[in-house]
């Protein structure tokens, strides 16, 4: 574990994952093993029809919110060296257990993607499909994973767009077709009763918070369901507005040199 403090919404975000992790692996596990752990988002988008994270063989990868590991356990069959981190020590007894099952070992850290504990340009990998990113103020765990990242290195996640935060109000089962919260001020930071608090950003304000930690643009993936389609995650009704309009994508980064 990490002997970094954690943020109040971090430490909360704890308790919930850690209470919340078996449900979760006993909903979602299924469809991440049957995708065979490289797919992402929702729909679980193949790794081989993106090429988001190319070839991984003798690199140091890191992924931030690993859970139960399902990522890094494929990655390390293609040659890579994972470290998993997450800030539920619930979903690293998952990882254990599936690690074992698969007879590879690396390391799995238990702290907040926003202050990991880990030294400064240790990888040359970092990503994160969903999880961390999801669940961490961007203004720390954005620059906390530039600091991990050697120049030149990758820094890749999948979230939801701030386009569909914007027609899914609190404790609506799916996003709606019209405007319904606030673009400047509603949608940095959800907080629902019983469930992890989530933070966005603006699209300018994300690209200007790359900049400032050192990062580039280099590809911006708007992730897009298969006609039928079908998840652990979201309904069939979320799946045809994200057949409409853009609900997840991919930010594809680039550790500047010097």
């Amino acid at each position: 574990m990490s002997d970094e403090p954690l943020t109040d919404h971090a430490a909360l975000n704890r308790r919930v994952w850690d209470e919340q992790a078996d449900e979760y692996q006993a909903k979602h596990g299924g469809q991440l093993e049957r995708s065979g752990g490289t797919a992402w988002g929702c729909w679980q988008v193949p790794e081989a029809e993106l090429g988001v994270l190319g070839d991984v063989a003798g690199l140091d990868v890191l992924e931030l919110g690993c859970g139960a590991a399902q990522w890094s356990i494929a990655l390390a069959g293609q040659g890579a060296r994972p470290t998993g981190l997450d800030n539920s020590a619930r979903q690293l007894e998952h990882a254990r257990k599936l690690m074992s099952a698969a007879g590879v070992d690396f390391p799995l850290v238990h702290a907040s993607a926003e202050a990991t504990g880990l030294p400064a340009r240790s990888f040359d990998v970092v990503f994160c499909d969903f999880g961390a990113m999801t669940f961490t103020d961007p203004h720390l765990s954005v620059p906390e994973a530039a600091r991990l990242l050697r120049p030149g290195g990758l820094f890749a996640f999948s979230a939801l767009t701030p386009i569909v935060d914007l027609v899914w109000p609190p404790g609506a089962d799916d996003p709606g077709e019209r405007l319904a919260v606030d673009y400047w001020e509603g949608i940095r930071r959800f907080e629902e009763p019983n469930e992890p608090v989530a933070f966005q950003l603006p699209y300018g304000e994300w690209i200007a918070l790359f900049r400032r930690s050192g990062l580039e643009v280099e590809d911006l993936i708007e992730l897009r369901p298969p006609a039928g389609a079908e998840s652990s995650y979201r309904s069939v009704a979320t799946r045809e507005w994200a057949r409409r309009w853009p609900m997840e994508h991919i930010w594809r980064l680039r550790r500047r040199s010097g």
